[in-house]
């Protein structure tokens, strides 16, 4: 009556020994190490930096327990913190600059556990340490920079419907533009009503000038927006340059948290974040007199002097300040080689993007345009070609004295997008990994405590029934680790406190199970009926209970952020464990031990059933 087919048995056994072999990797710790990376691919890690590495270290004394490359980087493990700080200095003064030498944390797990890809558990910033900036958007330059792209899209706008104007300025409060007479101050009037509807309008009719003001609520937009994508270009930046597990959320209405989980170097944080370039689209300057006065150190109003990369190296070129195109107007950006075979990088524009490009094209055959790359606030000309004929479809190739390597970094940087404004840390806090060790033993100690008092009042209470509900608690608790590590997902001490709770839901199912074989033996039902009826019975009320604890659970996850989702993450699996083992393990412990008897008077439950006489 009470027996397992042998595929459920199987099923169990299979489970327990998976969920064995992925929860060892989080018993094993990790240890310090430092990881070199190259702050541009075509500066490449390889077995010669290895040996600088090792020949450096050995110099001074400090003895690695291994060191080994993974992908474009090198890791070097060692036994203590003191060594790993004492290497990283080493190492940054022996390779220079041109290399990103990084705090890290490795895990220790033996190579054979490495091979079937059984990795820990990530761990929050509050369990494994890291960095953790407060980012502050500057408003300001948000609202300037769209000031700027509204001006170029006045100016083409203009152009088109081949309206006269003199200059148009901008200012702390908006757009000035100077009309030739009245005719023309009625004609920009209406173009700005229809392609601006944003802005407020003041005319000077005695003066021919038109005063254009954002109205209220499109700074407000203007500014919601500005933070929402440099949310998404800092996601895109970190995702693109590996670090595992980032936090980047809004924080007030101007503000950002990013907390990056292990990145024990607050440098590389910073350069993570900072690695973010845009491309602009400018007009050369050729006139002689004008450079020639750019290069005697009196640039014209209106123009740039900077740096143009040539296979002769860097020479000065004199652009204007209009930025005719921007990044902003990027769908993607790729690698590859012009038609010469030289190293390119091919961009595709969007609708809007491909007709700013093929209206300035057309308009400027002949003249030189310059594509310039801003990153970390330094703009430098890739290229300047001349413009031959209109260049129309949203197609754009960029190439100069650049190799594949570096055509590479060129299109990931362009792929992930610029900011909408620059940003300024306000807060930076390290959390070391002894904090964060603290915090791993602490949380490990509540669960152990509540798992052995829980255990401990099953088994006087339940007797033998108290012991297989311990054993299948014990069976969830290592489930639910396996899917943890399984799915590599980031637990913090709001997790932590999800496993707590995971054990005493688990354990709410192992009493009804429980209780309602004590009701049945209570009803005179011989004692294999009464197992078989209490669960069959009491699992509808665990599936219920389960499913209505899970929509919870997923509402959470959904609309959740930081560490509520990540609380709500360990607690749907929670679940999905508990009614595993609390169902299917629990009776297959139960049919192990009673299901082989044939003639079974008594349980061990609190109670003993006792036939009529």
């Amino acid at each position: 009556m009470n027996r397992y087919p042998l595929w459920k048995y199987l099923v169990i056994a299979v489970a327990l020994v998976v969920s064995a072999i992925y929860t060892l990797p989080n018993f094993y710790g990790e240890t310090p190490a430092v990881q070199v990376s190259s702050s541009r691919q075509s500066i490449p890690v390889n077995t010669d930096v290895m040996a600088r590495v090792e020949s450096a270290l050995k110099q001074q004394g400090v003895q690695p327990d291994g060191m080994f490359l993974d992908g474009n980087s090198l890791k070097v493990r060692f036994h203590d913190p003191d060594a790993q700080i004492k290497a990283r200095d080493t190492i940054q003064q022996a390779l220079g600059d041109n290399y990103i030498i990084a705090l890290n944390l490795l895990s220790a797990s033996p190579e054979w556990l490495t091979r079937l890809k059984a990795h820990p558990m990530f761990l929050g910033l509050d369990l494994r340490g890291g960095v953790h900036f407060l980012l502050e958007v500057d408003m300001k330059a948000a609202i300037d920079k769209t000031m700027e792209r509204y001006a170029g899209d006045l100016r083409r706008e203009l152009k088109a419907k081949k309206v006269r104007y003199g200059t148009i300025k901008r200012d702390a409060n908006g757009l000035e533009i100077q009309l030739r007479d009245a005719e023309t101050l009625k004609a920009t009037e209406d173009v700005v009503a229809r392609t601006l509807p944003a802005f407020t309008q003041n005319a000077d009719d005695s003066t021919y000038r038109l005063r254009l003001a954002l109205k209220p609520e499109e700074v407000t937009r203007i500014q919601s927006d500005a933070v929402k994508q440099n949310i998404t270009t800092l996601h895109n930046r970190v995702n693109e340059l590996g670090v595992a597990e980032p936090v980047i959320q809004q924080s007030g209405p101007n503000r950002i948290v990013v907390q990056l989980p292990g990145v024990q170097d607050t440098a590389k944080a910073k350069d993570i974040l900072g690695r973010t370039a845009t491309l602009e689209v400018r007009m050369v300057e050729d006139d002689s007199a004008k450079v020639a006065d750019a290069l005697a150190g009196n640039v014209p109003t209106g123009y740039d002097l900077l740096d143009e990369m040539t296979p002769r190296g860097p020479q000065k070129i004199l652009v204007k300040k209009d930025v005719e195109l921007t990044g902003d107007n990027i769908n993607d950006a790729q690698p590859g080689f012009d038609e010469n075979g030289t190293p390119a990088v091919h961009i595709n524009l969007d609708s809007t993007g491909a007709a700013i490009f093929r209206d300035v094209t057309a308009e400027n055959i002949g003249r030189r345009m310059a594509m310039i790359l801003v990153e970390k606030g330094r703009a430098e000309v890739v290229t300047a070609p001349v413009i031959r004929s209109e260049i129309g479809g949203g197609r754009v190739q960029i190439s100069g004295s650049m190799n594949a390597a570096e055509a590479g970094d060129v299109a990931l940087l362009l792929r992930a997008g610029s900011l909408a404004a620059p940003m300024q840390i306000v807060e930076e806090r390290t959390i070391g990994p002894s904090l964060g060790k603290e915090n791993i033993e602490k949380g490990f100690h509540s669960t152990l405590w509540g798992f052995a008092a829980i255990a401990v009042f099953m088994m006087i209470y339940y007797r033998m029934f108290g012991v297989i509900s311990t054993l299948s608690l014990a069976v969830n608790l290592l489930m639910l680790v396996a899917l943890l590590s399984m799915l590599q997902a980031t637990l913090t001490l709001p997790g932590i406190a999800a496993i707590a709770l995971t054990l005493g839901m688990a354990i709410d199912a192992n009493v009804l199970i429980n209780e309602r074989i004590r009701e049945e033996l209570r009803n005179g039902v011989p004692p294999q009926s009464a197992i078989q009826a209490g669960y069959q019975h009491a699992w509808a009320t665990i599936l219920d209970s389960n499913v209505t604890t899970m929509i919870a659970g997923l509402a959470l996850l959904i609309f959740g952020s930081g560490p509520v989702r990540g609380f709500a993450v360990v607690h749907c699996l929670g679940i999905l464990t508990s009614i595993f083992s609390a169902v299917l393990v629990s009776r297959g412990f139960v049919n192990l031990w009673y299901g082989r008897r044939r003639r079974l008077t008594t349980v061990s439950i609190g109670q003993v059933w006792k036939p009529e006489q």
